[in-house]
């Protein structure tokens, strides 16, 4: 590289820096040289510039709002073993997220029993949101509702509520593990009741809907939550075979059956010859 050119990319680089185009001064040269050895014009040199620095932006901003989200794991749809989980529909979750339930605002309930892939689901879900420019919370039911006592305990119960009504999508995972104090499901009622018809909610619960009493005791509550989160809701049912044991299961088998093979390998212990007496 010539004197003049590191001079001129040193330049570059400091008004893009300036001007917050990063990936325009860190690209710059490469496409320069790409553009020569293709024989583009000006105008399509620049063009693939402006549009290395908008997709490196808009990547920028999926992994904030994905750090933003709080998910436990990071999970996308390609995580899910679909093969290994008949309960749900492969063809009914992917069109789930292309997003037009979020422009829609309409929730999604997954429903089934612990280690179905619930809180996966979600999870994807919830990153193909972000990947499409959503801001998304996940939380779950029982942290959410000590969230809010809290708040309310300190004055503040209708900012933490106005929050959680900004988000474009809101995950409630573990809806039923606990139940829930009659304060704490009233906190709760608020935020879905808020949310209910301008913003989309994904929530897990592991109950079906007629024990949804467990948690919120109190009757006209219960039906009052049920009859919010399931308006115009897709529910999907991710069954009663615990995915996590079966794995668990099928790890312990091979453990064992490669501890049997490994055994079984080993070569026999040679026998020992005790040396002749000497004569006498």
């Amino acid at each position: 590289m010539s004197a003049i050119t590191a001079t001129t990319e040193a330049l570059i680089k400091e008004r893009c820096r300036h001007l917050h185009l990063p990936s325009i001064g860190a690209r710059c040269m490469t496409l320069e040289q790409e553009a020569i050895r293709s024989h583009q014009g000006h105008s399509a040199y620049l063009s693939a510039l402006l549009e290395q620095e908008l997709e490196d932006r808009a990547q920028r901003r999926a992994q904030r709002r994905i750090s933003e989200a709080h998910f436990p794991h990071l999970k996308t749809l390609a995580d899910f073993r679909f093969d290994a989980n008949a309960s749900v529909s492969a063809s009914m979750v992917a069109q789930l997220a292309e997003g037009g339930y979020i422009e829609r605002a309409e929730n999604v309930l997954l429903v089934g029993d612990t280690g179905t892939g619930k809180t996966m689901l979600a999870t994807a879900l919830g990153m193909a949101a972000c990947q499409q420019g959503r801001s998304v919370r996940f939380t779950t039911v029982a942290a959410l509702a000590n969230e809010l006592l809290e708040a309310r305990d300190q004055f503040a119960l209708s900012r933490a509520v106005a929050r959680w009504a900004r988000v474009d999508v809101m995950i409630a995972d573990d809806l039923g593990y606990l139940t829930l104090p009659p304060a704490g499901a009233e906190l709760l009622f608020q935020v879905f009741a808020q949310r209910a018809e301008s913003g989309s909610m994904i929530v897990t619960t592991n109950l079906p809907f007629s024990e949804w009493n467990t948690v919120f005791s109190d009757p006209r509550l219960c039906k009052a939550v049920v009859e919010r989160l399931t308006y115009r809701a897709h529910i999907v049912a991710t069954g009663v075979d615990s995915f996590r044991f079966t794995n668990s299961l099928a790890r312990s088998r091979s453990a064992r059956i490669a501890t049997t093979t490994t055994r079984n390998a080993s070569p026999a212990p040679k026998a020992s010859v005790s040396p002749e007496p000497a004569p006498l």
